[in-house]
C-alpha cells in the first residue's frame, strides 16, 4: 500500500435525534458533547468523544452499541452531536485510523497508539470542530 491522500468534507452537526435522516452511505463520523441553543437552532460543541467508521452510516449510528458510553460523558444540559463525511468503503478504516491517531478521542482505543497503514494524509473541510484540518499519519 502506498502513500494516500484523502480530502474529506464533513457534514454536521446533527443532534442524536436527527440521525434518522443520515443517509446509508459509507463513511466516518465524529461523536461530540454539545449544548443545543433552541432559540438560535445552533450547537456549541464541547468535546470530541469518539471517531468511528461505517459501511452504512444510517444503520451504524441508529444502532450503535456504545450510546450509553457516549452519554456517560455528558454534563448537565448537554446532548450528543454528530458530524460525518462520506468515504469509499475500501478506505473507511484507513481514514478512521488516521483521524483517531491524529486526534486521540477519549472513547477510542484502537489506532490511538498504532497506525497500520502507509503514510496517510486526511484533509478536512466543512463541520469538524476538534478534528484537525490536516491529519498526516505514518505507519508505526
Amino acid at each position: 500500500m502506498a502513500e494516500k491522500q484523502f480530502n474529506q468534507e464533513f457534514k454536521g452537526y446533527r443532534l442524536q435525534r436527527g440521525i434518522k435522516s443520515i443517509s446509508a452511505n459509507s463513511g466516518v463520523y465524529g461523536i461530540y458533547r454539545c449544548v443545543y441553543n433552541e432559540d438560535k437552532d445552533s450547537v456549541n460543541l464541547k468535546q470530541l468523544i469518539y471517531i468511528g467508521k461505517a459501511d452504512d452510516l444510517y444503520e451504524r449510528l441508529n444502532k450503535h452499541e456504545k450510546w450509553n458510553d457516549f452519554l456517560s460523558y455528558l454534563k448537565k444540559e448537554e446532548q450528543i452531536c454528530i458530524c460525518y463525511t462520506f468515504v469509499d468503503k475500501q478506505y473507511n478504516e484507513r481514514v478512521e485510523a488516521a483521524l483517531i491517531n491524529s486526534n486521540q478521542p477519549p472513547e477510542n482505543t484502537e489506532f490511538k497508539n498504532a497506525f497500520p497503514f502507509d503514510k496517510t494524509i486526511v484533509n478536512c473541510t466543512g463541520n469538524h470542530k476538534f478534528i484537525r484540518t490536516s491529519n498526516i499519519v505514518e505507519r508505526n
